[in-house]
């Protein structure tokens, strides 16, 4: 398993840490994040290193996905207060304090990295981490570690050891009865539980910006819609989830309309019946949806049965 090391601004995780407790943070990369962040996998361990003058580890999460965002405006949408600012123009405030030596004027819609961290972790002060001893001073954004052996490993081992009680589940799966890491090899024993935020980026990104029934590419309109509600028991899993336009999505929780297991949009006749309307939706009855290409982020066909029976006006 590695783990990578980030640099961080201590203004994000002060802010955050008196909000916590939350299920996700965008840990935002200036000027779009010009590289794909190929470092981890999801479910690998994502630590916070504050930089000069603290030099200590001060919370970690998982790493649940990245993504590069056209406009800070859409991170803001999807993140709110976990992009670690009161509000948008404080976001890009420090997004301008870090961008590139270019001018950004502020107020512009400037693109934004998104490293989406799953379960984050802020510990106090008294408890911060010693940084791993061989950090070098000149490192910008991070460096990845093997946290199988070495300072990657000390680092994992008491970043654990610290986890809240609700969390222990996890850190018991990672450690040995002495405290130290299982010998695990590669295996990643860590789902990260993805949040709201990185559920709606990620079906974005899943279906290309556009809604799955109607092809729409308006973001305003567009809505991350759980086959089986988070109320009932679903997940923010993509393959739990649809990009719809709003009036689909609320057709779709209301039962109106459905996506039935071979991908075909599905209208149901107590529409006409109960409103005597429904014109634009039947002429797209038994039209296929737009499938992400993907295999696992595809709407999962068990979650979809479930919707076709438990929740559509048949």
């Amino acid at each position: 398993m590695r783990g990578y090391v980030a640099n961080t601004d201590y203004d994000w995780f002060s802010f955050l840490s008196a909000h916590t407790p939350l299920d996700e943070v965008n840990f935002w990369q200036p000027s779009g994040g010009k590289k794909t962040f190929r470092v981890l996998g999801p479910g690998e361990p994502f630590f916070f290193r504050l930089k000069a003058p603290h030099n200590k580890i001060a919370g970690f999460g998982w790493f649940a996905r990245h993504e590069r965002l056209v406009r800070s405006s859409l991170a803001w949408d999807a993140f709110g207060i976990a992009n670690g600012a009161e509000t948008l123009e404080a976001v890009r405030r420090r997004i301008k304090k870090y961008a590139e030596k270019r001018p950004i004027q502020l107020g512009t819609d400037y693109p934004v990295g998104c490293l989406m961290i799953s379960q984050p972790v802020f510990f106090p002060e008294s408890k911060w981490i010693d940084q791993p001893r061989d950090w070098a001073p000149n490192i910008v954004t991070g460096k990845g570690y093997d946290t199988g052996v070495g300072e990657g490993r000390r680092v994992f081992e008491e970043c654990l050891a610290q986890l809240p009680a609700p969390e222990q589940p996890v850190a018991e799966a990672l450690m040995s009865g002495d405290g130290s890491l299982s010998r695990y090899g590669q295996a990643l024993l860590v789902q990260p539980r993805l949040g709201q935020g990185t559920f709606r980026i990620g079906l974005n990104s899943a279906y290309d910006g556009a809604c799955a029934v109607t092809n729409e590419h308006s973001w305003p309109v567009l809505e991350a819609a759980h086959i089986r509600p988070y109320s009932a028991g679903g997940e923010h899993r993509l393959c739990n989830g649809l990009l719809l336009r709003a009036d689909i999505h609320k057709l779709f929780d209301k039962g109106y309309v459905t996506i039935t297991p071979d991908y075909l949009f599905k209208v149901s006749g107590r529409l006409e019946e109960e409103w005597n309307n429904g014109r634009a939706y039947y002429k797209r009855q038994g039209a296929p949806i737009r499938v992400p290409e993907q295999r696992e982020d595809q709407p999962s066909k068990t979650m979809l049965e479930w919707h076709n029976q438990e929740v559509f006006l048949g």
